[in-house]
């Protein structure tokens, strides 16, 4: 008997088997306070048979511990570590790069985070993690840690990695809103939150040393005013001297930051006027001790001024654990405490007197501990001539960074004491290139001692062997004379030359993690060539996980190794072009026949690598050549070019509908055109939103609806919006000097000058704009590509900001200039983008790529030098090419609405005028007075990962030759849809390779009837499809996934022949395909209505007549 289970039955089913999951101890801690409530017996004995290792702590040292622990083949023990914040090890070190993506992942010591903040490392290492659980209590006399969920967690061992906390100074009113520290994720985003939320402009910054720096320059990426306040006199004061200094505040003075040093800072006072600790007015400026300073108005602090140890819980272990007398735990060079079974790693540790700030220290504590824990518990495996070398004794504090885009290195003895005679010195001050170098050599000249870097850097690494632990003499070609000068003036063209990097397999490469070149070689070397990425060697190898300073020496080896070993670290569009796109790009527009270069098939022959192209480069081809032409996207020989969205001009949604987007200049609207929006989403029941870009958003079109939808819209007015291309979507404003009392320009009025001019102008990526009427910034211009706020005198310019996934403040390009002016830099700014940016390339990620001026000042400079005083000379050309694209301008959807022979490319089927209603392939559900697709099932269960019958189920069916069209049906190198009976086919016809195919329309990944809207193309030869959902691949000829590892999925084909015009496709009866590609039978629902088992009888969607053979003619007799 088949049934269809219930929504009841369904609820049972999902009840009974959960009841029969056995949970392990790890999994458990997140079902109940107890650690072992819902162990099975046996889960229960092997736990207890396990040594248990309680991590204190799930920083980058905690997590390097356990790291360390399994590498160390620890299987008898049972890792549990207590993290206190809400996600897992992250990178603090990295921790102001959080702004660039605002995604924590990134972050990750592991691997992404999931909505609890986990990561998938913990599970797969049976690690314990107590999320957002903070150690409140241990008890070293009956051995456990209690956190503050209650939840008490007995140890074997007991390490203690709890970092340190920020040190605030006793100032009055440093407990007033606004005022913040600089230390964890959630520190960044209540500053984020609160600069927002209060409109700040300044902020000061109190410290500067390491940290404070990096938290100057994360204030600075919030888009605020940056004031350092430093005690000392000069900044870093542990790692460079005056010199470094007066270098260093060029560089970031030049950036607009401001340095204030023998700051005595006496009160953060309130808005009230207030300077104790009684108000709580939230801070509005920093008021100073020293004479003739004035108050800094600031309306936010953060204060960076050094750190302490938390050492509270050993604290309270009345003399077991033994503190130091200025905090810290004390621990001898095994990492180990006055408690045998406890051990302290990381800022915590307290070794000779001696609390170690940086990570790489804390790395090498952590590789201590866990040889010796390991050896202690006998619960690995380390060997005698390893643990006999297993000693921490002091590290190398010398560093290497990049603060605020600046080099700043320091090693060795860096400061010699007063009383130190074998001292010579060598300085190198530039102050035109901001290059400071003081060297420190012994009297004789012999030896290389120290030294201090400051704006170029390059050769850290081989003055840095020179100087620590290295007993030998300086050669001859090492002479202190020649060893002082900054690479960047031993190169003739002035620019900085990248340092040799050492061959010996010993070599140092990552001072963080203590990572060799042989040990990255060696990981290269097992993940092969087609593995070994620059992210899989990164994280494999740990080389480039800490501070992120040695990458570029990480990404030359692996260029090296994968040169010997026949590959190559490829910036390639593809396998069919060996060019990046702006190489490509420079190909096509210089080339001196233009049409010999004027479509994909010319340009594949003339600079391809054969094939027939791909997902990946069809469509930026495709972009190119709009970019330079501008004709027409869906004429004929640029249709197959198109990605999905663009060859529907709409955005293919969940379900396979489409959402329908009128372009709406500076969000103005009449009342007209609103009632016509409104009967629009009535008549052909779309779902309705007002977006964020102030226009209206229409969605669950299906593709054949669209012709009428906008042969409607165009008549009440409207133009395509452009949503779905990589093109100008919106220029946002605000209602400027029309209405607001604050406006000084006509903000709305230049809005739409401004988007009317770049409509439609295809680039490498979508581009968004804005113009505010005031320095009130209500329309955002600053997070958009280009935005313009309005001054009293016209406009100022900013560029190369975006909002979304990766929000990035714009720069100011220039001040104070009238609108005409803003044109022409516009003009010039997206042309010099489109011509010169990869694929897919914001233009946040482009700008930051560009090289910085010539007198510095990063890429903004080297943009004004560009685009204002045509340094490269091309501003002509920038101006004839914008002046072409904005003078052959059309807009996309009048053409389709237009033209007969462009209509029918949006008709559903080629083979019949019938059509299959959208929810009769996706159900609809009500929501708040609308209709929406249903949820997604997620990936493996029910309605997804459709899997065809293992045997050939109609082997032994008697097939017939169906006519499904003509040729001229099946427009050249795409998919073109078909109907047989219910079931959905696509026919492609690959004019390229002179080859057809037909395959199933329905993706098996989400059961989506969209493959024939995919881009066709081959890998190694072999034709292919790309979903356009998921960019799922799928050989055309045997319908194997070519990408699919585990998954494995499938598709269905067909054999295709042509007789004269005719196409023919070998199909088995009607209800026979229908029983396995039927729509109705696949079509996605709510899972109350779900087929669990997977065998109910396939029945038709209510009020549909039962499946006939719609537009198939009768079929020749079988060959």
């Amino acid at each position: 008997m088949k049934i269809i289970a219930s929504g009841t039955f369904a609820a049972f089913l999902v009840a009974t088997a959960s009841a029969f999951v056995v949970h392990s101890p790890l999994k458990s801690s997140r079902l109940s306070a107890g650690l072992y409530d819902a162990a099975s017996d046996d889960d229960t004995a092997a736990a207890a048979d396990k040594k248990r290792v309680v991590v204190v702590g799930n920083g980058m040292v905690g997590q390097r511990f356990m790291e360390n622990m399994l590498k160390l083949d620890a299987k008898d023990c049972q890792l549990t570590t207590f993290c206190e914040e809400p996600r897992a090890a992250y990178n603090r070190v990295k921790l102001t790069s959080y702004f660039e993506t605002l995604d924590a992942s990134d972050l990750s010591m592991t691997s992404e985070f999931d909505e609890d903040g986990r990561t998938v490392w913990y599970d797969e290492n049976n690690v314990e993690l107590l999320i957002g659980d903070k150690a409140v209590a241990i008890d070293p006399a009956s051995k456990t840690v209690t956190g503050a969920s209650g939840k008490t967690i007995p140890y074997d061992v007991c390490v203690m990695a709890t970092g340190s906390y920020p040190f605030v100074p006793p100032i009055p009113g440093h407990k007033r809103p606004g005022v913040f520290v600089y230390r964890t994720i959630e520190d960044l985003e209540s500053m984020l939150a609160y600069a927002k939320a209060n409109n700040v402009k300044a902020a000061a910054v109190i410290g500067g040393g390491l940290l404070g720096l990096e938290a100057a320059k994360a204030v600075k990426d919030m888009g605020v005013t940056s004031h350092i306040i430093e005690f000392a006199p000069i900044l870093m004061c542990r790692q460079i001297d005056q010199g470094g200094h007066d270098a260093l505040v060029g560089k970031i003075e030049s950036m607009g930051l401001k340095v204030h040093c023998n700051a005595r800072t006496e009160s953060m006072v309130g808005q009230d006027g207030s300077t104790d600790n009684d108000s709580d007015s939230p801070v509005s400026a920093l008021r100073f001790s020293n004479e003739g300073w004035d108050d800094l108005p600031v309306e936010m602090v953060v204060v960076s001024c050094g750190i302490k140890p938390r050492d509270e819980l050993a604290r309270n272990t009345e003399g077991t654990i033994a503190i130091g007398e200025r905090g810290g735990i004390v621990v001898d060079d095994h990492m180990q405490t006055s408690d045998p079974d406890v051990f302290a790693i990381g800022e915590i540790a307290l070794h000779n007197n001696f609390i170690y700030g940086l990570i790489a220290p804390g790395y090498v504590m952590a590789d201590v501990a866990a040889k010796h824990i390991t050896n202690k518990l006998s619960a690995g495996t380390v060997s005698k001539e390893d643990l006999d070398q297993a000693a921490f004794t002091g590290a190398d504090m010398s560093t290497k960074l990049k603060l605020l885009g600046c080099d700043v290195a320091s090693f060795g003895v860096n400061q010699p004491a007063a009383d130190d005679e074998d001292v010579q010195e060598l300085v190198w001050n530039d102050p035109f290139t901001g290059v400071y170098r003081k060297l420190i050599f012994n009297k004789a000249g012999t030896k290389l001692r120290g030294g201090i870097l400051v704006g170029d850097a390059s050769d850290y690494a081989t003055l840095h062997k020179l100087s620590v632990g290295y007993e030998g003499e300086l050669g001859e070609d090492q002479q202190p004379s020649m060893l002082l000068p900054p690479p960047s003036v031993k190169t003739s063209g002035g620019a900085a030359a990248e340092e040799a990097i050492s061959t010996d397999p010993a070599a140092q490469i990552c001072s963080c993690n203590d990572v060799s070149r042989g040990a990255i070689t060696d990981v290269i070397h097992d993940l092969g060539v087609e593995g070994a990425t620059f992210a899989a060697v990164k994280k494999c190898s740990q080389a480039g996980t800490g501070c992120g300073g040695c990458e570029p020496q990480v990404k030359q080896i692996l260029a090296d190794e994968l040169e010997k070993m026949g590959g190559a670290l490829s910036n390639h569009l593809c396998e069919h072009f060996h060019y990046s796109r702006p190489e490509l790009m420079a190909l096509i527009r210089t080339d001196p026949d233009p049409e010999s270069v004027n479509t994909f098939t010319k340009i594949l022959a003339k600079h391809g690598a054969g094939g027939s192209g791909c997902e990946a480069c069809k469509p930026a081809v495709g972009s190119i050549l709009a970019s330079l032409q501008n004709d027409i996207i869906l004429n004929p020989e640029n249709l197959a070019l198109q990605d999905t969205n663009d060859r529907s001009l709409a955005n293919m949604q969940r379900g396979g509908t489409y959402s329908v987007v009128p372009r709406v200049p500076g969000g103005e609207l009449t009342p007209d055109q609103l009632i016509a929006l409104g009967d629009v989403a009535k008549k052909y029941n779309l779902y309705s939103k007002v977006t964020g870009a102030q226009r209206v958003d229409l969605f669950g079109a299906a593709k054949h609806e669209l012709p009428d939808i906008w042969e409607e819209l165009g008549a009440a007015g409207f133009e395509s919006g452009h949503a779905y291309g990589k093109a100008l979507r919106t220029v946002k404003s605000c209602v400027g000097s029309t209405w607001c009392r604050y406006g000084v320009q006509d903000s709305v009025s230049f809005a739409i000058e401004v988007e009317n001019r770049y409509k439609g102008i295809r680039s490498p990526h979508k581009m968004k704009s804005a113009v505010s009427g005031c320095v009130r910034e209500c329309a955002e211009a600053q997070s958009k590509d280009f935005g313009m706020i309005a001054t009293e005198n016209g406009y100022n310019l900013y560029v190369g900001g975006n909002g979304g996934a990766h929000p990035v403040h714009a720069e100011l390009l220039a001040t104070d200039i009238d609108s005409d002016t803003v044109l022409k830099y516009l003009d010039r700014y997206i042309m010099y983008y489109i011509l010169t940016a990869d694929k897919l390339e914001r233009t946040a990620v482009w700008q930051q790529k560009l090289p910085g001026g010539r007198n510095g000042g990063g890429p903004i400079e080297h943009l004004k030098e560009v685009i204002i005083e045509d340094s490269l000379g091309i501003c002509e050309e920038l101006d004839n090419r914008m002046s072409h694209l904005i003078e052959t301008y059309h807009d996309e959807w009048a053409e389709v609405v237009k033209n007969p022979e462009l209509r029918k490319q949006f008709k559903q089927f080629a083979n019949t005028d019938d059509t299959i209603e959208k929810d009769e392939m996706i159900e609809f559900i009500d929501i708040r007075g609308q209709t929406r697709p249903a949820d997604w099932p997620k990936d493996g269960q029910p309605q997804t990962m459709w899997t065809m019958p293992e045997s050939d189920i109609f082997v032994n069916s008697q097939k017939s030759w169906v006519k499904v069209g003509t040729k001229a049906n099946f427009s050249p190198n795409v998919g073109t849809p078909v109907l047989y009976g219910e079931s959905q086919l696509a026919v492609f016809n690959n004019a390229m390779r002179g080859e057809w195919y037909c395959t199933q329309n329905m993706c098996p990944h989400k059961q989506a009837f969209v493959l024939s809207q995919g881009i066709v193309g081959d890998a190694n030869n072999t034709p292919k499809v790309a979903c356009p959902l998921h960019k799922k691949q799928f050989n055309l000829e045997t319908g194997a996934q070519l990408d699919g590892g585990e998954e494995g999925l499938n598709i269905l084909t067909f054999p295709v022949k042509l007789e004269g015009d005719d196409v023919f496709v070998e199909l088995p009866a009607v209800p026979e395909l229908d029983a396995i590609l039927g729509t109705n039978g696949l079509r996605v629902q709510k899972s109350d209505c779900v087929d669990l088992a997977g065998d109910a009888l396939k029945v038709p969607v209510r009020g549909r007549k039962p499946a006939t053979a719609l537009g198939a003619e009768k079929p020749p007799k079988k060959n």
